[in-house]
């Protein structure tokens, strides 16, 4: 039977994996990028990496990971970490910050780039950030909630006061998911959605 179960080193090609085949709102990003791993390498596997104690996974009845759920406890001090240490190992030897914005994947590279603690602005409520995504075969069968209700749990036995995430406008079922899970909309820019969720 598919179960939740906590992050272990090896799930990683499956994270990145999940993360390439929903990162285009929720649908399939392969080629989009020339790189197709610069999805978890930006979304995914620094979270694993940083906080594996709030990375979790749906493991299907036949062994495979399907979905996932990761989340950082305190985004200012991720963003510094990811800025400081992630991005320069992992990412800036392959993927030099374009002088010109002229695709989709210049543009997520600048995002990459900028990436730093004290520039979100829903850090001072909503402190913790996480992502979720399940694969299409995971998906209506209550996966996301008990994945949502995991970290959650996660966090708020850590003490964490709050959790935020970003999802894109344009992932509607997204955004129609998050509002049943106990998130609120947040002022949000142009082309995406945040949300927010109190803990304890």
């Amino acid at each position: 039977m598919p179960h939740i179960r906590p992050f272990r080193p090896g799930d990683e090609s499956a994270l990145a994996e999940i993360c390439l085949k929903t990162a285009d709102a929720g649908a399939d990003a392969t080629g989009i990028f020339d790189d197709d791993g610069l999805w978890a390498e930006i979304f995914v596997l620094p979270y694993a990496a940083k906080h594996p104690e709030f990375a979790f996974v749906v493991e299907s009845e036949d062994g495979r990971v399907v979905g996932y759920s990761v989340a950082a406890p305190d985004t200012d001090a991720f963003e510094d970490w990811f800025h400081d240490v992630w991005w320069p190992e992992r990412g800036a030897p392959r993927h030099p910050l374009p002088a010109v914005q002229r695709t989709r994947q210049d543009g997520t590279l600048a995002y990459a780039y900028s990436r730093r603690g004290g520039t979100n602005a829903y850090t001072a409520e909503f402190p913790a950030h996480l992502h979720i995504d399940l694969l299409p075969e995971a998906q209506g069968g209550g996966w996301g909630r008990r994945l949502i209700e995991t970290v959650t749990d996660a966090l708020q036995e850590a003490g964490v006061p709050g959790v935020h995430l970003v999802a894109s406008a344009e992932n509607t079922g997204a955004v129609a998911f998050y509002p049943r899970v106990g998130f609120v909309p947040l002022p949000s820019e142009e082309g995406v959605q945040a949300f927010g969720r109190r803990l304890g």
